[in-house]
């Protein structure tokens, strides 16, 4: 059997996209997917409570087990040379598209296996500490990180239409009306146009 598998761990990463990639790799290849396992979570969560570890239990000798790219498996190299262990501990082979992989139960496969898992993690290691380095200094600096909170976006909307929201006043219209405009909360703008002293 072909069995291909789908894991998405953000949003900006769709089911969709990744399906296409597969069925289109499978049309190209002349074959047919007989299971597809999607799943959003992520790969740091354990095994057992993830849709591949349901997967991995089903799978039988001469099955090809087909994803994306081999990252999609999971997180860490110790947990995706387990998961191509058990494939080829029962004569599976573990396809990936975008590393162009055909991983059987072969000296060469386990060896591009390691390679890749190992590489992958020390790139994710190298993103990390880059990513830690860079808010640290900008702590340092004194900027204020993560998004505005929700009421602070909204007042930032209101004081860039400072003018607008005056104009709309002196025409007569109420600050509900106005709030309506603005797809805001009639509070946020009754405190907002009470301390521009509207």
């Amino acid at each position: 059997m072909i069995y291909a598998y789908i894991r998405k761990s953000t949003e900006k990463q769709a089911f969709e996209h990744m399906e296409y990639e597969i069925q289109n790799f499978a049309d190209n290849q002349h074959l047919k997917i007989d299971q597809w396992t999607e799943e959003s979570i992520s790969s740091r969560k354990p095994l057992s409570k993830r849709k591949l570890g349901i997967l991995l239990t089903q799978l039988q000798q001469n099955d090809i087990l087909i994803t994306t790219e081999i990252s999609r498996l999971g997180r860490s190299l110790l947990e995706v040379m387990s998961i191509l262990q058990t494939c080829l501990n029962k004569g599976c082979q573990v396809w990936t598209i975008k590393e162009n992989y055909r991983l059987g139960n072969d000296i060469q496969s386990k060896v591009l296996a390691f390679a890749f898992g190992l590489s992958a993690e020390i790139e994710r290691n190298l993103i990390s500490q880059r990513t830690k380095a860079a808010l640290t200094s900008k702590k340092a600096q004194g900027v204020k990180l993560g998004r505005p909170s929700n009421a602070k976006s909204k007042e930032l909307k209101l004081s860039k239409n400072i003018k607008r929201i005056q104009n709309m006043l002196n025409q007569g219209l109420s600050r509900t009306e106005i709030s309506r405009i603005f797809k805001v909360n009639r509070h946020t703008m009754y405190r907002f146009t009470k301390r521009m002293e509207f």
